[in-house]
C-alpha cells in the first residue's frame, strides 16, 4: 500500500513538473512578446504585409506567413488525411499478416527519420521534379512543402487509424465471422464509424506536427516573406524564427518581434486544435449540423 501511495504522488510530481515546464516556456515567450507589442500594435503586427527587420523604420508584418503556414499544414494534411486512412483501412482489414509484418515496421521507421533528411530528400525530389517536368525556374514552392509535409505526417496518420482500427477488428471478428458478415461490410458499416474518433485525433495530431515543422519545410519552399501561392515561394513562421533567430540581437526589437511571431503560432496551433475538438464534442453526441 505505502509502495503503490509513493508511486502514484511520484506520477502526480512528474506530470506537475511538465506541466510547470510548457507554462514556464509560454511564461518566457509571452514575455519577450508583451515587450515587443508594447512598441508595435498588435493589429498591425498581425495585417502588415512587409517583413523587412534591416529597414528604417523596421516593418514587422506577419500576415503572410500565418498564411503560408496555415495553408501548407492544411494542404499536407489534406493529402495525408486520406492516403494514412485508406492505408490503415488495407492493413487492419485487407492486408494478409505477411504484409502488415512487413509494412507496419516501415511506417514506424519513417517517423524517426530527422527532419533535414526528408528536406534534403525532398530538395533533390520533388523540387528537382518540378524543375524539370514543368519548365519551372524553381521548384521550390508551396505545393513542394505540402507533399513532402504530408509524408512526414502520414507514418502519425496510419499508426493512429490502425490501432483503432484493428482493436475494433479483435473485439468483433468472432461474431462477424459467425454471422459471414463480408470484410468490405465490416469495414463500411463498423470499422470505419467506430474509428472516426482516431480520425479525427489523426487530423489534430498531423496538423499540429505540419504546422510546427521547420527544417524539412524551410528546405523546399524558398523562404521569401511573401503572400502564399500554391506553385511559388513562400514562408511559414517555424521557419521564420529559425532563419532570423540566430542573426537577432537580444533584446532587439527584431528578437522580441521572432518571439512575438513564436506566440502567434502558439495561439493558431491551439485555435485549430479547440475548433476540431468542438466539432468531434458534437459528432460524439450526435448532434445534426
Amino acid at each position: 500500500m505505502k509502495k503503490e501511495l509513493i508511486f502514484v504522488w511520484a506520477c502526480k510530481a512528474l506530470t506537475l513538473l511538465a506541466v510547470s515546464f510548457l507554462f514556464f516556456i509560454f511564461l518566457f515567450i509571452a514575455k519577450e512578446s508583451f515587450m515587443f507589442f508594447q512598441k508595435t500594435p498588435l493589429l498591425h503586427f498581425l495585417t502588415g504585409s512587409r517583413w523587412n527587420p534591416m529597414a528604417d523604420p523596421p516593418a514587422f508584418g506577419l500576415l503572410p506567413m500565418i498564411f503560408a503556414t496555415v495553408y501548407v499544414s492544411l494542404l499536407a494534411t489534406a493529402i495525408a488525411l486520406p492516403i494514412g486512412v485508406g492505408m490503415a483501412i488495407i492493413l487492419s482489414v485487407l492486408a494478409p499478416p505477411k504484409i502488415q509484418w512487413l509494412l507496419l515496421p516501415l511506417i514506424d521507421l519513417m517517423a524517426g527519420i530527422p527532419s533535414v533528411v526528408y528536406g534534403f530528400a525532398g530538395l533533390m525530389i520533388i523540387v528537382k521534379f518540378f524543375e524539370t517536368h514543368f519548365s519551372w525556374s524553381s521548384g521550390e514552392s508551396v505545393l513542394a512543402g505540402g507533399i513532402l509535409l504530408a509524408i512526414m505526417i502520414l507514418p502519425y496518420v496510419v499508426s493512429t487509424c490502425y490501432e483503432s482500427m484493428i482493436k475494433v477488428l479483435h473485439h468483433y471478428e468472432r461474431a462477424s465471422r459467425a454471422l459471414s458478415v463480408s470484410k468490405w461490410h465490416m469495414m463500411r458499416y463498423l470499422v470505419i464509424p467506430t474509428a472516426k474518433k482516431a480520425i479525427f485525433a489523426a487530423l489534430i495530431l498531423s496538423l499540429s506536427r505540419a504546422m510546427g515543422e521547420t527544417m524539412a519545410v524551410m528546405m523546399v519552399i524558398g523562404n521569401s516573406p511573401i503572400f502564399p501561392h500554391l506553385f511559388r515561394k513562400a514562408e511559414t513562421i517555424p521557419a521564420l524564427i529559425a532563419l532570423e533567430m540566430g542573426g537577432a540581437v537580444v533584446g532587439s526589437l527584431h528578437y522580441q518581434a521572432l518571439f512575438a511571431a513564436g506566440l502567434i503560432l502558439m495561439l493558431v496551433l491551439f485555435t485549430f486544435n479547440s475548433f476540431f475538438f468542438f466539432i468531434r464534442k458534437h459528432i460524439d453526441e450526435g448532434i445534426k449540423w
